[in-house]
């Protein structure tokens, strides 16, 4: 039971009240987790009778003499929560437990091998909606609690099937209420939204999306939906994408509620978070892991499922694309990087879990699973599955219990991929050596460990080539020796390694490989084939191998032409990259014009309004000839028709793009921007950010100096969006003395923020550099720290891999 006071000054007041079993011979102790608990417990009953408990470690330590041996126990402790894990704002409130946070703010046996049933009941100002996991008991329209107690609204939420601590979550405050049933279900949308057009655009592609979601997942698993609601909150700036709280599920606002200019990126992502956390509520919520080293499982499960539910809610996109486009290239990012880490990390403490989160769970894991359902077979895959799902339901479950199912329907060792997959840090390297033979020509397969331990990643290959009658497909299995194709016939323009679109490595081109499918002598029909085309491209201009004009110049030729969307979405990305990070100054003013003349024909002319809403959106972020900035304030001033239409947040990026460029008058229209707004998350985050897009320095020095204080980082999408604008290419040099107090601060930023937030923390401080002091500056600070916490090091240097390829490609550094 929680009292939400109308202040969020004064704390919440909490009685928790917990019922176990316990035999324990040795008597121990019994343990709940709560942080600070000598300040903010007030009283601790055990089976009806005070109890002399001590504080431990963050922990509320009960003596097994006041507990019974095999007999139910009760215990009921009153305190003052905490607001760690609350996120409060003056009119509005939720929870995010995960991974172990819910002890920051509530005492509970904070581990996920320990499910209970929980039972809340909230009081809340009047005028405040509530939900949580459980059914809605009860919702009076308002009374007084107590004596004198200011009039209040008491919710009641049933019990719920089992779910570890992580999972529970509530939501309370000013929040509207959408509603949709269908059958026996029905779907409840929460929101803050004041943009009532906005959400209807909207609502009725949601609540489908959701449908489609259930309806795909109770067919592949052959189990109903496992709890007993289904509502969800959208949440302004919410620091995930989604969280999959069962009966609860939490989305990040503005990734569900799409403007009128969204692209088809994020109508594929919004399908895509929605399908993923469906998915997870039976992996990871029906059947949990039993400890946070295999999260990577629920991750993996939910990510693959979406990539399937997706394809059902767009049936017209070719889905190879989509899910070689959305894995690979983030994948690639961590992996090619000496921070890399495998996908199952062993735990030494739960404290450390938040640190496991990242690509290589939530992209290279699913692309790994989709390979084991190859091999496996679907129908086997899926199988599978439903028997995981059915024995361990409502429970608990490891890898090793899942590859057992597994592995008696398969003749393959999995124990054997499972640890080369799972258990080994980073990627293969395969390269192609190309010979004449007696019938033609010899191709001959190999791969690498990057790092010289002689490593060995099985996969099957799809190698492909142009032959006489189309792309020519050739399915090999490597492993650790060499594999020879011979071809018949002329010698091909190119060979491709990775054609069909699953193989996973750093893939070198042989010379001839690479001019050919750089300098466009051959166009690929097949859309799958040319998106594994770009990605290996890349891959050679970060590791040297291509010059980035090269590149620029063969990407500018085709972009216009492109007929998958996604693709064409996938070079934007890789342009405005390339624009910012491996160009000098020099160079971007030479290729600007050029650049921005391609991407407003786009904006214009694009076929589709979303394919012309990522022109215009790129065009945007690198628009710098003074033509092009003046065209940017005429769009801001109305005085031209802009090629989509702008929303409320629209303009505000307009804005906070002229401020960047120093328009003259920036200070007024920053302010006159603001003043627009009418939404008041949107002005509140509108706010907090005005001082890191001013000009003059020592504003953006005071701005940066106040993230010192986790005060000023509860809204962690916020202090990332503000420190993208100090790190702004535009303004690096500048940001540069950013970099060493960012990295200072980092441990006290996994101390007090979610499990992303330290990563993008330093990926977004390091975002706007190419410089060699910048990237010196990194290795410094890591040099100096040769004890350094091994996974907040991982992610320094993830973040730098592209820093330092830049210092490299731009400024030849040699580092």
């Amino acid at each position: 039971r929680l009292q939400v006071p109308a202040d969020r000054a004064v704390p919440l007041e909490g009685e928790t009240v917990v019922r176990f079993a316990w035999d324990d011979v040795r008597r121990r102790d019994v343990v709940l987790d709560f942080l600070e608990p000598a300040a903010r417990v007030r009283s601790v009953v055990a089976n009806g009778r005070a109890v002399a408990w001590w504080p431990e470690n963050d922990h509320v330590v009960i003596p097994s003499a006041a507990l019974r041996s095999g007999a139910p126990n009760e215990v009921r402790v009153v305190y003052n929560a905490g607001d760690e894990a609350l996120n409060r704002s003056e009119d509005f409130l939720y929870t995010l437990f995960v991974p172990e946070r819910q002890h920051f703010s509530l005492p509970v046996f904070d581990q996920p091998d320990l499910k209970g049933r929980w039972r809340l009941t909230l009081e809340v100002p009047p005028g405040w909606v509530a939900v949580s996991n459980g059914v809605e008991e009860a919702r009076p329209a308002g009374g007084r609690v107590g004596t004198s107690a200011p009039a209040r609204q008491l919710y009641s939420f049933a019990e719920t099937p089992p779910i570890p601590s992580y999972l529970f979550a509530f939501a309370a405050g000013r929040l509207q209420v959408e509603v949709t049933e269908r059958e026996d279900r029905r779907l409840r949308m929460y929101h803050r939204e004041t943009d009532a057009m906005r959400v209807a655009r909207n609502r009725q592609q949601i609540f489908e999306l959701h449908q489609r979601a259930l309806d795909w997942m109770e067919e592949y698993t052959g189990i109903r939906y496992p709890f007993e609601k289904f509502d969800f909150v959208l949440v302004p700036s919410f620091q995930f994408g989604g969280m999959e709280h069962p009966g609860a599920i939490l989305y990040r606002q503005d990734a569900l509620l799409l403007d009128e200019s969204a692209t088809q990126g994020d109508h594929l992502a919004r399908a895509s978070v929605i399908a993923h956390e469906t998915a997870h509520m039976w992996f990871g919520d029906l059947v949990t892991m039993s400890w946070f080293d295999d999260v990577w499982t629920k991750e993996a499960f939910a990510n693959l499922m979406a990539a399937k539910i997706v394809h059902s809610s767009f049936p017209e996109l070719d889905h190879g694309v989509e899910f070689l486009l959305a894995h690979h290239p983030t994948a690639y990012a961590v992996d090619r990087s000496a921070g890399t880490h495998p996908i199952r990390q062993p735990l030494e403490n739960l404290r450390d879990a938040g640190s496991l989160y990242g690509s290589i769970i939530y992209e290279k894991a699913p692309i790994v699973m989709r390979q084991l359902e190859e091999l496996v077979g679907e129908d086997a895959f899926r199988d599978g599955l439903r028997d995981y799902l059915t024995t361990y339901a409502y429970g608990n479950a490891s890898w090793a219990n899942l590859i057992e199912i597994l592995d008696r329907r398969t003749p393959h060792d999995l124990r054997a991929w499972s640890r080369s997959w799972l258990d080994e840090a980073g990627r293969p390297t395969v390269l192609v050596r190309r010979e004449a033979s007696t019938t033609g020509v010899r191709l001959t397969l190999w791969q690498e460990d990057p790092v010289g331990r002689g490593r060995v990643w099985p996969q099957t290959l799809r190698v492909a080539w142009p032959g006489s009658e189309g792309i020519e497909l050739h399915a090999v299995e490597l492993g650790d020796a060499p594999v020879s194709l011979d071809l018949a016939g002329d010698e091909p323009a190119w060979i491709l390694p990775n054609g069909g679109g699953l193989e996973y490595g750093h893939f070198v081109l042989d010379g001839a490989s690479r001019d050919a499918l750089l300098g466009g002598e051959s166009e690929i029909v097949e859309a799958l084939l040319r998106a594994a085309v770009w990605i290996v491209l890349w891959d050679a201009v970060l590791e040297g191998e291509i010059s980035t004009t090269r590149f620029l110049e063969q990407l500018l030729a085709h972009l216009p032409t492109e007929p998958d969307e996604q693709i064409a979405q996938l070079l934007l990305g890789y342009l405005e990259t390339a624009h910012w990070r491996l160009l000098t100054g020099v160079e971007r003013g030479r290729w600007g014009p050029g650049v921005e003349l391609v991407l407003w024909k786009g904006a214009r002319e694009a076929p589709s309004p979303t394919l012309r809403a990522a022109y215009f959106r790129t065009w945007q972020n690198l628009v710098q000839t003074p033509e092009g900035v003046t065209r940017l304030r005429r769009l801001w001033d109305g005085a031209e028709s802009p090629p989509v239409p702008l929303s409320e947040p629209d303009r505000t990026r307009l804005a906070a793009s002229l401020a960047l460029l120093e328009v003259s008058g920036w200070r007024q229209l920053l302010e006159q921007t603001e003043a627009a707004i009418e939404n008041p998350d949107r002005r509140a985050r509108f706010a907090f950010l005005r001082p890191a897009l001013l000009a003059d320095p020592a504003d953006r020095e005071r701005f940066f100096l106040s993230l010192a204080s986790a005060a000023n980082r509860e809204r962690e999408p916020w202090v990332l969006d503000g420190l993208a604008y100090l790190n702004h290419p535009l303004r690096a040099e500048h940001a540069r003395r950013f970099i060493r107090p960012a990295l200072e601060l980092l441990e006290e930023v996994q101390r007090t923020g979610d499990v992303f937030f330290p990563g993008r923390w330093i990926a977004v401080t390091l975002s706007g550099h190419n410089h060699p002091e910048a990237a010196a500056a990194v290795r410094a600070f890591l040099e100096e720290r040769p004890d350094y916490p091994a996974r907040l090091r991982g992610k320094i240097l993830q973040a730098s891999d592209l820093l330092e390829r830049s210092a490299r490609i731009v400024h030849g550094w040699s580092g």
